[in-house]
């Protein structure tokens, strides 16, 4: 049985990976400050995966002090242990069907990190490295120790503010949490290495999501239009990574998913 080492136990990724991976491997999940006393029996772990981050490294220029990825890669020895690096679309432009061969465009200090971040784990774990560049995910946020607001989180605060936004025409790519789990578990099946997209790889206009999500919810909400919505539609392409794992990866998948995290909310 492969075993698990996920880092960064109260965040939203690191619980939820948890949850789902439990039921098949061997998981250990732990926070950052606990890394000092596995740090010797990292070895001992077929995947580990990190989803905790400094909050430094999110708003500030790089520093190696912030780079918890960082930290981990280096202490990694085993040739057969795969490291898995959470990196974002971000270091992309907004532009439609991104591929991971596409121009790498970072604007933020975010991004600019995460990238950095990338080029540094490459350097020293090679071919033991897996990246995966990922889209926004859509779940359940209260369960974790929130850092940055995700598309989820400002979506709760709009409501709460009694305000549903228009956005137009504009659109992203998203994906659920358990989408990502079920993936992320097809990539450790195979032993997976190399960089990856990881998205419903098409348009999901902001405004269908948002009355996806609202599917239950019977408050009357007063609709503004998204003054603050700069031309950053996108969507990745995820070819590379589907034709490997071969799952169902579909809108409609996402719509029914909304819907029932809307009963779950709302009803």
């Amino acid at each position: 049985m492969k075993k698990i080492l996920i880092i960064g136990k109260r965040g939203f990724i690191g619980n939820y990976l948890n949850r789902y991976l439990k039921k098949t491997y061997r998981t250990k999940n732990i926070s950052f400050k606990e890394l000092k006393k596995f740090q010797n029996k990292l070895d001992n772990f077929d995947f580990i995966i990190n989803s905790s981050i400094n909050k430094n490294y999110i708003s500030k220029r790089y520093n190696e002090k912030f780079d918890n990825d960082f930290k981990i890669s280096k202490l990694i020895k085993n040739q057969k242990t795969i490291y898995c690096f959470i990196s974002t679309r971000k270091v992309y432009p907004s532009k439609p069907n991104l591929k991971e061969k596409s121009k790498l465009s970072p604007k933020s200090n975010y991004s600019k990190n995460k990238l950095k971040t990338e080029m540094k784990i490459i350097k020293i774990l090679k071919n033991n490295c897996l990246i995966l560049r990922v889209s926004n995910i859509i779940g359940d946020t209260k369960i974790s120790k929130r850092i940055h607001n995700t598309f989820i989180d400002i979506f709760h605060k709009n409501l709460k503010k009694g305000i549903m936004l228009d956005n137009g025409n504009a659109f992203k790519d998203f994906l659920s949490i358990d989408k990502f789990c079920e993936i992320l578990k097809k990539i450790i099946d195979k032993r997976l290495t190399g960089t990856y997209n990881v998205s419903i790889g098409r348009k999901v206009y902001l405004n269908d999501l948002i009355n996806w999500l609202n599917k239950f919810n019977t408050t009357k909400l007063i609709i503004k239009k998204n003054t603050n919505l700069k031309k950053e539609s996108f969507y990745l392409n995820n070819n590379k990574l589907m034709s490997k794992v071969k799952i169902q990866n579909s809108l409609s998948e996402l719509k029914t998913y909304c819907y029932n995290y809307s009963k779950r909310k709302f009803s």
